[in-house]
């Protein structure tokens, strides 16, 4: 079963929404959230990364870091930008992205959950990465940036939000890229013990990202005994067929040694290559590679792609596993620094002008890893290759957060 609570949240003005709210901390360097940040004194960037207000090349993890991130957020709540609710609600999430809208359900998970598998994950976190979050959640006192989960969606769900999103919103507004994002409260009794009930009902769910948050959320919640807020994790949680899984596209440093024409030749052993094919490959088992000015189609021949093994038949797997590896002596993409890893967000254009740069020597155009895939390896209990997914649009950090 699937334990949502609903929580009282910590909520932006409506009407400084828009100023406020920003993109998660781990998709941007420090100098990129100085620079979004410069001229903006409600960014939230203040509080996610709240090293953009103390000296340039300070240590990420030093404890004067993570007490600014406090006082910064101390300010919001004490000017009005942040204002906490006046009861537990869930919530709801719309992101108008382009063509594509997706409404999620915000509510706290149940940390003991995550703990015992009926949350389920599909990536492998690092130690480090877990740390920084502890520390910015019990020095915050609060989990400020939403773990991305996905379920089976349930027609059920889908008509109870369909009516509820006719309803005046909460906060609306369009980000600069673009994104519209839009909430509202439910805090109606009734409709609470529905989604409450109906979720109860849903036998697990799945982290699409935040994987590190989410960690760091069970280990505060084991370290307070679950004391305070600290049992659930802050989430938003989207039916399966509503998520916008882009590619994770690869550009190699070099071509280990071979010439363009010997790489093509090694590379028809693998797959069937066609020239001039599109930057975008058409689909699973599919590749494009872009070298020495053109894009090549590349298309996995059967026997290399034949496996009933949902993890060694992702592209990214494959790739890695008949091509990275033998080829290029790219045998940990974690550590490599000959590898490079461009979320697809940045379109193919991105690609050729990496590898125009000279910087790099040719780049991978990988389709998009299906969510199917990602459910079915996670029930399985498995891990996904580093790098295999890149979920669009981006969940906004202020939007709403879990106070301890």
């Amino acid at each position: 079963m699937a334990t949502l609570s609903p929580f009282a949240a910590l909520l932006p003005k409506p009407d400084l929404a828009s100023r406020i709210c920003e993109l998660p901390y781990d998709v941007m360097s420090s100098e990129e959230a100085r620079a979004m940040a410069a001229g903006n004194p409600l960014s939230f960037l203040r509080v996610s990364k709240p090293e953009i207000d103390l000296a340039s090349g300070v240590d990420l993890y030093s404890p004067a870091v993570y007490a600014k991130g406090r006082e910064n957020l101390t300010a919001l709540i004490r000017d009005g930008a942040l204002v906490r609710d006046t009861q537990p609600c869930f919530y709801l999430y719309r992101q108008v992205m382009g063509t594509h809208a997706q409404v999620g359900l915000v509510a706290a998970a149940s940390c003991q959950e995550y703990l015992d598998g009926v949350i389920k994950k599909h990536e492998l976190t690092r130690v480090d990465k877990e740390d920084d979050r502890v520390r910015h959640i019990e020095t915050l006192d609060a989990q400020t940036g939403p773990v991305f989960l996905t379920y089976r969606a349930q027609a059920a769900v889908d008509a109870f939000v369909q009516r509820a999103i006719q309803g005046a919103p909460y906060a609306d507004f369009t980000a600069p890229d673009g994104v519209r994002h839009t909430s509202w409260r439910v805090a109606g009794a009734a409709d609470i013990a529905f989604l409450t009930q109906t979720f109860a009902g849903i036998p697990n769910l799945y982290i699409a990202d935040g994987h590190h948050r989410s960690a760091a959320a069970g280990r505060v919640f084991q370290a307070r005994r679950g004391a305070g807020g600290s049992a659930g994790f802050l989430t938003v949680i989207f039916p399966h067929n509503q998520m916008q899984i882009l590619p994770y596209n690869r550009v190699l440093k070099d071509l280990h040694g071979r010439s363009p024409a010997a790489l093509l030749t090694e590379l028809g052993r693998l797959f069937e290559v066609r020239a001039g094919g599109a930057a975008k490959p058409a689909g699973k088992n599919a590749v494009s590679l872009y070298l020495d000015g053109t894009w090549y189609g590349l298309t996995f021949k059967a026997a290399l792609a034949a496996t009933a093994d949902p993890i060694e038949g992702l592209d990214v797997t494959l790739l890695q596993r008949h091509v990275l590896a033998p080829l290029f002596g790219i045998d940990d993409p974690r550590t490599s620094k000959r590898i490079h890893f461009v979320g697809g967000i940045r379109g193919t254009a991105e690609l050729e002008k990496l590898v125009e740069s000279g910087e790099y020597a040719c780049a991978f155009s990988m389709y998009p890893t299906s969510i199917q895939d990602l459910m079915s390896i996670a029930d399985a209990g498995g891990i996904m290759p580093p790098k295999s997914t890149w979920f669009e649009p981006k969940l906004r950090d202020a939007m709403f957060s879990l106070m301890l």
